[in-house]
Order: structure tokens, then C-alpha cells, then sequence
């Protein structure tokens, strides 16, 4: 961990004062623990809180804060008002990481920092764009820094919990691509992940929203537990939560990253 730590510190010593965007993941909640040990009161954290930011992201992220005593702003970045994101094209993630930056712009001019790792490079990212636009800085990328280290860093940091979260994307990348995105479908998707996770933990799951349904996804063997007899009453009560809310329920399937988003094709 020294080489991770002294890389980041190479990093952050080429800023005066930094504003951190602090989604609630394993990344950025880690940048915000060592960029708040590095910078003290000259950082300042900033969450963006709405309907496609899962409820327990924000609770955990304000909880940290408190007991870390960080320099905490929670806003409504505004994506919600804007019809490009609404409409969930396939670079939707640009349009909501342009109102995330430009709203903490309005209210701080310190360079913003992300916590985009090392990993994100291999995958279409279209928030990356925005971040570049806007002069964000990823500090893991420069320190080249991947998930696997960073997990690494929060047990050497001991935040445990942090370094088991499983993956958690905004709630808008349960929806298939070009479905309109919807705040109460969204608290939908919230509703029956937060179910499933409270009866079997901190696991790899997703509730997707496609144009035939809702369909649950889950890894490994967390699908086989959740298909077993042991848990029927949840499969009952995950279906009921669907059905009433007036969704096909699709059933259970292996959990598949990005499966809700269709990239491009050469005549799309």
C-alpha cells in the first residue's frame, strides 16, 4: 500500500484545494477518505442526491461524513431536467455527469476530483467525456490505481465495509437503453433491491427494466440460494413488489454487467 499511497499523495500535492464527487461506492468513497486525510479543510465533498441515486448510497455517504467530519454538500444535480438524459441514450451517463460537474462548478471553483479507477478505461464511458470537458481529474487513474487496488487500499484504510460494497451504478443503468427513465420505476428498482440484498446481503443483483419486463438478476451463488425453497416467501414478495407496480415480472437470471445497456450498431 505505500507505493498506492505515495502515488496518490504525487497527486494531490499538484492541488491546492479539491472538491470530490462522492457517489457512494467503493471508489469515490475511499478518494474521499484519503483525500479528506491528505487535505483536511481544504477539501470539500460533494454527493448528488436524486431519484437515480440508490437510498443507501446517500445514507452511507452522509454517514461517513459525520463521523469523518467531511465538508459535506448533498445536491440535486438537475439531470432529471434535462430531456437528454431522460430519454436514456446510449451515451445517457454524458448527460448526467455534465449537470453532476456543472452544478458543483456553481458552487465551488477547486478542482473537482472522481473516483474513476484504472478499470473504467476498458469500457465505454461516455462520463469520462464530460469529466474531461470540465477539467475533472481522476486521481486513481493518474496514480494508476484499479479496482482491485483500491479495494486494497480501504482494508488497509479498515474500512471493510467499503471494501465489500459490491458494484452499485446508478440506479438509470437498470433501465434498458432508449426507455424513458422514470423516477417512480426507479424507486421501484430500489425498492426490490434493497428487499433482496436486507435477506441476502452484500451480493452481486440488479432488477432490470426492460421493454418486455422486469427482470431480476443475481451472481453466482446468490441465484441459486434466491431459487431455492428457503426463499420462496422473498421470490414471492420480489414479484408481487413488480407485478404490483404494473411490470411483467421476467424471473430470475444470471446476473450479466451492463446487460440493460444495448451499445450502438452500424446502422442504429
Amino acid at each position: 500500500m505505500v507505493e498506492a499511497t505515495s502515488a496518490l499523495r504525487r497527486v494531490f500535492e499538484s492541488c491546492a484545494r479539491v472538491a470530490v464527487a462522492v457517489s457512494g461506492g467503493v471508489d469515490s468513497m475511499t478518494l474521499a477518505h484519503v483525500a479528506h486525510a491528505h487535505f483536511g479543510a481544504r477539501a470539500r465533498f460533494f454527493h448528488a442526491v436524486s431519484p437515480a441515486v440508490p437510498r443507501a448510497a446517500t445514507e452511507r455517504v452522509k454517514a461517513h461524513a459525520e463521523r469523518g467530519g467531511w465538508r459535506l454538500t448533498c445536491l440535486e444535480a438537475g439531470e432529471f431536467a434535462d430531456p437528454r438524459y431522460r430519454s436514456n441514450p446510449v451515451n445517457r451517463c454524458y448527460f448526467c455527469k455534465s449537470n453532476l460537474y456543472d452544478g458543483i462548478a456553481a458552487l465551488s471553483d477547486a478542482v473537482v476530483f472522481s473516483g474513476a479507477n484504472l478499470d473504467d478505461l476498458a469500457d465505454y464511458r461516455p462520463g469520462l467525456e464530460a469529466a474531461s470537458e470540465r477539467g475533472v481529474r481522476h486521481p486513481f487513474i493518474e496514480a494508476g490505481l484499479g479496482k482491485a487496488a483500491i479495494r486494497a487500499l480501504a482494508r488497509h484504510l479498515g474500512l471493510d465495509e467499503l471494501s465489500e460494497l459490491p458494484a452499485a451504478p446508478c440506479l438509470s443503468s437498470r433501465v434498458e437503453t432508449r426507455l424513458a427513465i422514470d423516477p417512480g420505476e426507479l424507486a421501484l428498482i430500489d425498492a426490490v433491491e434493497e428487499s433482496l440484498r436486507a435477506a441476502l446481503g452484500p451480493v452481486d443483483l440488479r432488477c432490470r427494466l426492460t421493454a418486455a419486463g422486469a427482470r431480476l438478476e443475481l451472481a453466482g451463488a446468490a441465484l441459486d440460494r434466491f431459487l431455492s425453497a428457503d426463499f420462496a416467501e422473498l421470490r414471492r414478495r420480489a414479484e408481487a413488489m413488480i407485478r404490483g407496480a404494473g411490470k411483467p415480472y421476467l424471473g430470475a437470471a444470471p446476473y450479466r454487467r451492463g446487460s440493460a445497456f444495448l451499445r450502438p450498431t452500424a446502422d442504429a
